[in-house]
């Protein structure tokens, strides 16, 4: 295989000076008055060049507003159910408390790394 040829700094700019990125262009509709992207067709209305070609989507939207209602309405029940719940069970049980030297210097608790209390 053979060894490429070196390049200096000013061949490589030379060269990466076609590689800038160029803003996207954004028209406005001259019916709706909505931005979109040129040669695109406008989502809100559904037209192109003046031609209608993507009927409107009002059942679409309807049973999206339909479905959100729905899960709306089941989160509002899980909040409603879980506000007037006591707490779990095993968090009413008192703990037993510790016996021996240990139990009564920690009260419960540790206080060091070593698990001795002090």
């Amino acid at each position: 295989m053979s060894v490429r040829m070196r390049h200096t700094s000013s061949h490589t700019k030379n060269r990466r000076s076609h590689h800038a990125l160029t803003a996207g262009k954004v028209v406005k509709d001259k019916d709706s008055g909505a931005l979109r992207l040129p040669h695109r067709l406008d989502e809100s209305t559904g037209t192109y060049r003046g031609k209608l070609i993507v009927p409107e989507r009002k059942k679409a939207l309807k049973k999206e507003e339909k479905r959100r209602e729905r899960n709306l309405s089941r989160k509002d029940e899980m909040l409603n159910a879980s506000v007037g719940t006591k707490e779990p069970a095993h968090a009413e049980e008192k703990q037993p408390e510790k016996k021996g030297v240990l139990g009564r210097m920690t009260k419960g608790r540790v206080n060091s790394r070593n698990a001795t209390g002090s």
